[in-house]
């Protein structure tokens, strides 16, 4: 077992992906790590680093949605100084910044088509020029890729590559659900306790029926959703953390769609409907990012912004 992770537990299905990540760790083989967004898939690929014969190199993260098609080859590869306007400096890419350890492409399906092909090349190249540069950079370093998608939906959809899926997918790792490991609910409700405790120098603690209405919770959001209540009770708390139960009705800014239409009732506020409005187009698309913000008229970035504002960060 993974000890110092916060992802694991003692259910089953975290054994499981505890077992998937020790297997894994000591390899060469690319990772692809699919699961919904708050289930921890930047953890888990830090876990395989640190496992990993490159732990002391760099471990560096990109996500690969939330930068814009027109400097996504820069931030992958680096630029020479003045090969555009703006250039004012050499600047290293991810590629160049991660060698010789790990580079986790965060939501690589969220990747932009043209990109697809140059990261593809470079995967079986080791090699690659900074833009505006001639010298060829060699790499040697190991590919962690994550999705919140189902990848091969992505490809049929068109917008990601077969071939580049096979490429990143040699060793696939599905990071569960809290949904289908809620025996591990209390234990890492309480692991958070602690750490809070620890950081703090308190000692509170949960009410017996916190626990009961955590472990009674849907958990939409994953850990992130269960670590954020718990950090947003100790707030709170003078001793006992009091957790009252969740309500089964919607919250103001949810989702009520019908036939393509979203009802927000009158006196919604702003910040609530404009989370509404963007969850739902999320929603019509699939989790497709790109599409979603083309028809909200914004640049994906702005939607990762905005997501994250929200508490809906596509992290991992």
């Amino acid at each position: 077992m993974i000890k110092s992770s916060k992802i694991l537990g003692r259910s089953g299905a975290a054994f499981d992906l505890a077992r998937s990540i020790v297997k894994a760790a000591p390899t060469t083989a690319s990772v692809l790590i699919i699961g919904e967004s708050g289930t921890g898939k930047e953890i888990v690929a830090r876990a395989i680093h640190n496992r990993s014969e490159r732990k002391n190199a760099p471990f560096v993260a990109i996500n690969c949605g939330a930068i814009t098609p027109s400097l996504a080859e820069s931030e992958l590869f680096g630029h020479e100084k003045g090969s555009f306007t703006g250039a004012s400096a050499t600047t290293m890419g991810c590629f160049e910044r991660a060698h010789p350890g790990t580079l986790f492409l965060d939501e690589v399906t969220e990747m932009p088509l043209a990109m697809q092909v140059l990261l593809l090349r470079v995967l079986e190249s080791s090699r690659y020029n900074r833009v505006g540069g001639t010298e060829q950079i060699n790499v040697d370093l190991r590919i962690i890729a994550a999705t919140n998608r189902d990848p091969k939906e992505a490809v049929m959809a068109g917008t990601f590559r077969s071939d580049l899926l096979y490429r990143l997918a040699v060793f696939p790792i599905r990071v569960p659900s809290l949904r289908e490991r809620k025996s591990d609910i209390a234990y890492l409700a309480q692991r958070f306790l602690d750490e809070l405790n620890q950081q703090e120098k308190s000692s509170k603690r949960f009410s017996k029926s916190s626990l009961d209405n955590l472990e009674g919770h849907s958990w939409p959001g994953n850990i992130r959703e269960l670590k954020n209540i718990i950090t947003r009770a100790f707030i709170l708390a003078d001793n006992e953390l009091d957790i009252p139960p969740f309500s089964p009705t919607r919250r103001p800014g949810s989702l009520e769609v019908k036939q393509g239409f979203l009802k927000i009732p009158i006196g919604t506020p702003l910040t609530n409907a404009q989370r509404a409005i963007i969850m739902a187009t999320l929603e019509h698309f699939a989790g497709d990012k790109q599409r979603a913000a083309l028809a909200l008229g914004i640049s994906p970035k702005t939607l990762y912004n905005r997501l994250e504002r929200f508490g809906d960060s596509p992290d991992t």
